[in-house]
């Protein structure tokens, strides 16, 4: 897979808008991709799936055979088309950074270019923005002028006051009605059991489902090095401490926090991804271009 250095988030919030940041990420994954000695699968040509026992020559295409030493077959447009949904927390507690990037602006990033990426597969893109309640729901469509219109909705994410994540995803699931795969990009600071909840009804009515789970580094290590006042970034509540006196804990209950997810997600067959603000983009990408492969 792809080295994914220059696709690090303090590199690409240095880019002057979402549009120009997503097209960044991508064909930088895209050409990584075409260095790297795994094929498993490929975005230039999905418009295509390899040529099997019982496929008709005439379908194949030669030029992309001159191209790659391969036989693919040419898809019709219902064999390739996936509807996709992108599912973003807006709460206060996403705006939280210890470094250039705040875990919304990577979570802007990260679906931004993975909507570009569904439409270059030819895929439909849905978004729902959301907080306490759902703030912005565009319905998924696969015109690549579609894109403009949610990118332009998540460069003026207004960050609202806290997160109630469980209703907004059972609301979600008996919305959509047609199969897809449905993206959730969140902190998860919320109640898990809860949570798990609303993404099990995604399954319950036949959606595949990938959990990007984003945190700040700081918020995994608590790698503060004097006395520190904490405050809650939803609710307003605030301690003072020394942090080295509980960071143990901390680490402890964060990794407990994470491995429940971790766990539960995969009992549910569904996919779980922690990221960090610090981590390169193509991780999740690649995340998602396998999930489709097994969707196909």
């Amino acid at each position: 897979m792809p080295s994914g250095h220059i696709l690090t988030p303090d590199i690409i919030s240095q880019l002057n808008n979402l549009s120009l940041k997503a097209r960044f990420v991508v064909e930088g994954f895209i050409v990584g991709l075409h260095k790297s000695p795994y094929h498993g699968f490929s975005v230039e040509f999905s418009e295509h799936r390899a040529y099997g026992a019982g496929d008709e020559i005439r379908h194949v295409d030669w030029k992309l055979w001159g191209k790659t030493d391969r036989f693919f077959i040419k898809q019709f447009e219902e064999e390739t088309n996936l509807k996709s949904y992108l599912l973003i927390d807006q709460s206060l507690s996403m705006t939280y950074k210890s470094n250039n990037v705040t875990k919304l602006e990577y979570a802007q990033i990260l679906a931004a270019s993975l909507g570009y990426l569904m439409l270059k597969q030819q895929d439909a893109v849905g978004l729902t923005l959301f907080d306490d309640r759902i703030r912005v729901n565009i319905p998924a469509r696969s015109k690549r002028s579609h894109l403009n219109i949610i990118l332009s909705k998540m460069q003026n994410i207004k960050p609202g006051p806290e997160t109630t994540i469980a209703p907004i995803l059972h609301k979600t699931a008996e919305a959509i009605k047609k199969r897809g795969l449905i993206v959730l990009i969140s902190d998860l600071f919320d109640d898990p059991d809860e949570i798990l909840s609303g993404l099990q009804h995604f399954r319950y009515k036949g959606h595949e489902v990938v959990v990007f789970h984003v945190l700040d580094p700081q918020e995994l290590s608590l790698d503060f090095t004097q006395r520190t006042r904490f405050r809650d970034m939803e609710s307003g509540e605030e301690i003072i401490t020394d942090p080295w006196h509980i960071q143990s804990d901390y680490q402890k209950s964060m990794e407990q926090f994470c491995n429940y997810f971790k766990s539960m997600c995969r009992q549910k067959n569904i996919d779980y991804v922690q990221l960090s603000t610090d981590s390169p983009l193509d991780m999740a990408l690649s995340e998602y271009l396998i999930k489709r492969k097994r969707m196909r």
